[in-house]
């Protein structure tokens, strides 16, 4: 079989199009191949799809394909152009890449699924002998055209947080599907705007079709749900994840103080034991058991600030939201009538957003399918060495997190039969 016929094979090229000559050189490992057409080929305008006769040509261009044997291989042809009369004139689709591409359909998959596998634009571009900008434009092609291929469908379930994009406090909203666990939306900073743009975004049954928001307690993004979702008040629940952050950073402060006060008499009860606070009492490692016991038995301020944590963790048990509201009520007149002064904040912190803490008794939902997203999320950036850039940060997040169909469609012509 003569090469032109292999590669015609290869390549699935049909008619019009043929293999018109191909160069092996093996001194610089490279494979190239002409393709041409029959001259009295009829073709579609790419806008409207009239059958046209063919103009003249655009200059040649040769896309990247999958490599022959270790040799590169690169596809040349000079594409038709139409002249229609409704669009003017236009280069027609052809059917091994799409337009403005520098690679075949069957490469740039390749390349989408190495970089899906790497996670790095470094290792992709290293393993497909590609340039650091000829990847990332094939990342950049993918995300444009699955987002572009999303439809629009309706999420019960949100999940609202934010991802540092770089120390200093400078951040980036995230919006999840909680069911689907996909990244819906990314925008910059933490403001009520910035969540606001994905309310916007989309039309009036998809707003009544949520049926509830987690996030924490963020002011600007409780503002922005209320504004634009309907019957939002009983549809935020505050992250209950967050809220016992909340109270185990109080606890931390306790033991902060406490551990001052006792270290000015000599006293250093507390060394070292600031992350066994931390711990609930089953998920406690054995080998701190015993010291923990002995803490718990000193009288120490930090454990009774611990255990008002430990009991906080029954409001999450609750069904009904009379007695969730009855049991945080009594915890935070507890909190507060202990004399340590974090609590006592902790505890009006969580009475001033009560409403919105005891709508988990209804809805049970958390912001951990968003937590688990935020982990890949950081993965994604520490293996770049993170981004400079802000759109690229999203870029990313979309390719891995997104949940698109990124792969270039196999079936383009702009010829007619």
């Amino acid at each position: 079989m003569r090469d032109v016929e292999l590669y015609a094979q290869i390549l699935g090229i049909q008619s019009p199009w043929f293999v018109g000559n191909v160069v092996l050189q093996t001194e610089t490992g490279r494979v190239d191949i002409w393709l041409e057409h029959e001259p009295r080929a009829v073709w579609r305008c790419p806008e409207c799809g009239r059958e046209l006769t063919c103009r003249d040509h655009a200059e040649e261009r040769v896309w990247r394909h999958l490599d022959t044997c270790q040799f590169k291989t690169f596809i040349h042809a000079r594409i038709p152009r139409v002249e229609c009369k409704d669009h003017g004139v236009r280069q027609v689709s052809v059917p091994w890449a799409e337009p403005g591409s520098r690679f075949t359909l069957l490469m740039e998959r390749m390349i989408i699924d190495v970089i899906s596998e790497c996670s790095t634009i470094e290792g992709a571009r290293k393993l497909m002998r590609i340039s650091w900008d000829q990847t990332w434009g094939v990342m950049e092609r993918a995300v444009k055209r699955g987002r572009a291929r999303k439809e629009a469908r309706m999420i019960s379930y949100l999940g609202v947080d934010e991802k540092a994009f770089r120390k200093g406090h400078s951040y980036m909203t995230v919006v999840c599907d909680l069911m689907r666990g996909t990244v819906e939306y990314v925008a910059e900073e933490r403001k009520k705007t910035s969540l606001e743009g994905f309310f916007k975004g989309l039309n009036e049954g998809q707003l009544n079709a949520i049926k509830a928001v987690t996030m924490d307690m963020w002011p600007a993004y409780f503002l922005a749900a209320m504004k634009c979702v309907p019957d939002a008040g009983s549809k935020i629940v505050f992250d209950r994840f967050h809220i016992m952050q909340h109270v185990g950073e109080a606890v931390d402060k306790v033991r902060r103080q406490e551990h001052r006060a006792l270290m000015a008499d000599e006293d250093d009860t507390l060394k070292g034991s600031k992350y066994l606070w931390l711990y609930s009492l089953e998920n406690l490692p054995e080998k701190h058991q015993v010291r923990f016991e002995e803490l718990k038995e000193a009288n120490l301020k930090t454990a009774k600030a611990w255990a008002m944590k430990e009991s906080l963790r029954g409001l999450w048990k609750y069904l009904s939201q009379g007695w969730a509201r009855r049991f945080l009520k009594k915890w935070c007149t507890w909190a507060t009538r202990s004399g340590l002064g974090p609590m006592k904040k902790v505890a009006k912190m969580l009475l001033d957003h009560a409403d919105n803490i005891v709508t988990f008794c209804q809805h049970r939902i958390t912001n951990a399918v968003a937590e688990g997203l935020n982990s890949k999320i950081m993965s994604i950036k520490r293996r770049a060495c993170g981004y400079r850039n802000k759109e690229h940060f999203k870029t990313a997040i979309y390719f891995f997190c997104g949940g698109l169909n990124l792969y270039p469609a196999l079936s383009k012509t702009g010829a007619t039969h």
